[in-house]
C-alpha cells in the first residue's frame, strides 16, 4: 500500500542541547509547540549547564550530525530549518554539506557564546565554515556581538548597522534578511529595539523596519537568542511573509519575558517560560 502524501509542513531545529531546558534544542522545541508548529530536532552538541552557567562542551561526532539531519529530511516534510550553536567547525562544516541541496528557508542564530560569557565554538575556526554556511542561509539573526564578528564591523553605533547587514546581504547570493536584536546604543535607555534589513532595503537604513519596545526587567533570560530564531522560524512556515513574521516574532518575545518575569527557576539566570498564557 503506497504511502500517502505528508499534509504538514514541519521545521527542523539544529542546535545543542541545555539539559536544564532554557536554550538550544530545548527552548526551539517548546518555542516551536507553543506557537503551533510540529519541529524535529538534531543535537549538534551536548553540554553541561544549568541556569548558573554553562561547565562544559562535548561536540557530536560531525558525521552522526549529518546523518540525523539527513534521516530527517527524508521522512519528514520540512520546509523551515533552524540552525543555532554548532560546537565544532567540523560539525559546522558536516551541516553545510547535509544541506547544499535543501530549497527550504534556513534560519541561523549565529551563536557564538553563551549568555553567561561561556564560548560556545572555537572563533579562531569559525572563519573555516562562515562562508561555506552563511551561503546556504536565507536569513540570520545575530545580536550585535555576533553581526560585529561575522562582518569584521564595529557595530556600536546605529548607522554602522545599515553598513553591516548590506554587506551581508550582498556578499551571500540567498541571503535574504538579517535580523539584528537586543540594540539598546544610549545608557540607561529604556528601550530596546530590533531590526530588519532585508536585501530590497538594506542600503536605505531609514527604510529598514524597526520595532522598540521597553525594556523588561527580569531574571529569567536565559535563551532569549534562541527562542527569538525559533519563533522568526515558526511564523514564517505560517505566513510565508518576513515583516510579518519579525513583527510577530518580537511581540511574542516581549510577551513572554513579561510573563516569565513573576517566576523563579533555578539559582542563576533562569528560562522563559514558553508555555505560560
Amino acid at each position: 500500500m503506497p504511502l500517502s502524501k505528508d499534509t504538514l509542513q514541519v521545521a527542523l531545529s539544529i542546535a545543542g542541547s541545555d539539559p536544564s531546558g532554557g536554550a538550544g534544542i530545548q527552548a526551539d522545541v517548546k518555542t516551536f509547540t507553543a506557537i503551533g508548529v510540529y519541529c524535529g530536532a538534531a543535537i549538534t552538541s551536548l553540554t553541561v549547564q544549568n541556569t548558573r552557567g554553562v561547565f562544559a562542551v562535548q561536540p557530536v561526532d560531525p558525521v552522526f550530525v549529518g546523518k540525523q539531519i539527513d534521516t530527517v529530511l527524508r521522512d519528514l516534510a520540512v520546509s523551515h530549518i533552524k540552525i543555532g550553536m554548532l560546537g565544532s567547525a567540523a560539525v559546522a562544516l558536516s551541516v553545510c554539506d547535509t544541506l547544499a541541496d535543501f530549497n527550504g528557508e534556513i534560519i541561523y542564530d549565529p551563536v557564538l557564546v553563551s549568555s553567561s560569557g561561556q564560548q560556545l565554538i572555537d572563533k579562531e575556526g569559525y572563519g573555516g565554515f562562515r562562508e561555506q554556511l552563511l551561503n546556504i542561509c536565507t536569513v540570520i539573526t545575530p545580536n550585535i556581538t555576533e553581526l560585529s564578528h561575522l562582518t569584521g564591523h564595529d557595530c556600536s553605533a546605529k548607522k554602522d548597522l545599515g553598513k553591516a547587514a548590506e554587506k551581508l546581504l550582498r556578499q551571500y547570493e540567498k541571503l535574504r534578511c538579517v535580523i539584528i536584536t537586543g540594540v539598546s546604543f544610549e545608557q540607561g535607555n529604556d528601550f530596546i529595539t530590533d531590526y530588519l534589513f532585508t536585501a530590497a532595503d538594506s542600503s536605505c537604513p531609514a527604510g529598514c523596519r524597526e520595532i522598540s519596545h521597553r525594556y523588561i526587567s527580569s531574571s529569567n533570560t536565559h535563551g532569549t537568542g534562541c527562542t527569538f530564531s525559533a519563533a522568526f522560524t515558526a511564523y514564517h512556515l505560517l505566513t510565508g511573509d518576513d515583516a510579518v513574521s519579525f513583527q510577530k516574532a518580537v511581540s511574542y518575545m516581549e510577551s513572554i519575558i513579561q510573563k516569565s518575569a513573576r517566576v523563579r527557576v533555578g539559582h542563576g539566570t533562569g528560562p522563559l517560560l514558553q508555555h505560560l498564557r
